[in-house]
């Protein structure tokens, strides 16, 4: 169809062409600087001018001052650090080895004594033991006594069959007046006049060590305790025999002669 282009219905297109194509621009406008403001959220302010003459500053050139030179060493190779030999008298458990040692050389050169043997023994019998009987009596003999309610004199009469005298050495009485008024009674007993005193010349007052020299020097006592100690050390000295109390009574061992002793 031919139509006319001044005629007012063109007109009237046209004017709705651009108004749609300006929409569009519009819009894209829009878009892009929406999506710009989004990115750009932050705001970033201008450098100031402090810190822009702080960078641009001029340095100021560092002096040198002159150094040592530094010596070259040079690797030593097959080179140990310096170790004390095990064998070193400085060594404490190596010093105390070696006086060890030189105390035992010593003691090979001096000239060996050999102690004299008892005459009273033949072998193992003791021929001074002999009625009246020396009976050395112990602290824990005596209590025992006292406890079982034993006469001490009459309870060893009936044990040897024989004369029997108690003897109480300076240390036994000691420990008795040391134990206090809990053994007044064995201490009262002890001071008895048919207990025979004697006098011993030990330094300290351990009955114990007392009573197992007097048998060592004399061999002609016999020892009465009830220490299980005190009676293995008397075991080892030949020819002394040894009292304690047993059901009730008074045995010896190693005394043949004792027939009254319960077996």
């Amino acid at each position: 169809k031919n139509t006319n282009l001044f005629s007012p219905t063109a007109q009237g297109r046209g004017r709705q062409t651009t108004k749609s194509n300006e929409n569009r621009t519009n819009k894209h406008i829009l878009s892009s600087s929406s999506s710009s403001s989004s990115s750009s959220s932050i705001y970033t302010p201008p450098p100031s001018l402090s810190s822009f003459l702080q960078k641009n500053k001029k340095k100021k050139p560092k002096t040198k001052f002159p150094t040592m030179g530094k010596a070259k060493k040079t690797r030593k190779f097959a080179v140990t650090k310096k170790i004390i030999s095990p064998k070193d008298t400085r060594i404490k458990s190596v010093s105390e080895q070696a006086k060890v040692k030189a105390l035992e050389e010593q003691k090979k050169k001096e000239p060996k004594q050999v102690e004299q043997a008892v005459s009273s023994l033949f072998f193992q019998y003791n021929t001074q033991l002999g009625p009246p009987y020396h009976i050395l009596v112990d602290t824990n003999f005596l209590n025992f006594s006292i406890r079982n309610k034993l006469d001490v004199v009459r309870s060893m009469m009936d044990c040897l069959l024989a004369k029997c005298i108690p003897c109480i050495t300076d240390c036994v009485m000691g420990e008795l007046e040391k134990l206090g008024h809990k053994y007044r009674v064995a201490l009262r007993l002890a001071k008895d006049e048919r207990f025979e005193r004697i006098p011993c010349q030990c330094k300290g007052c351990y009955a114990d060590d007392c009573l197992v020299n007097m048998a060592k020097q004399w061999r002609c006592f016999i020892v009465a305790t009830c220490d299980k100690e005190l009676r293995g050390r008397i075991r080892k000295i030949p020819g002394v025999p040894c009292m304690y109390i047993s059901s009730h009574k008074y045995t010896v061992e190693r005394m043949p002669e004792a027939f009254g002793a319960p077996r």
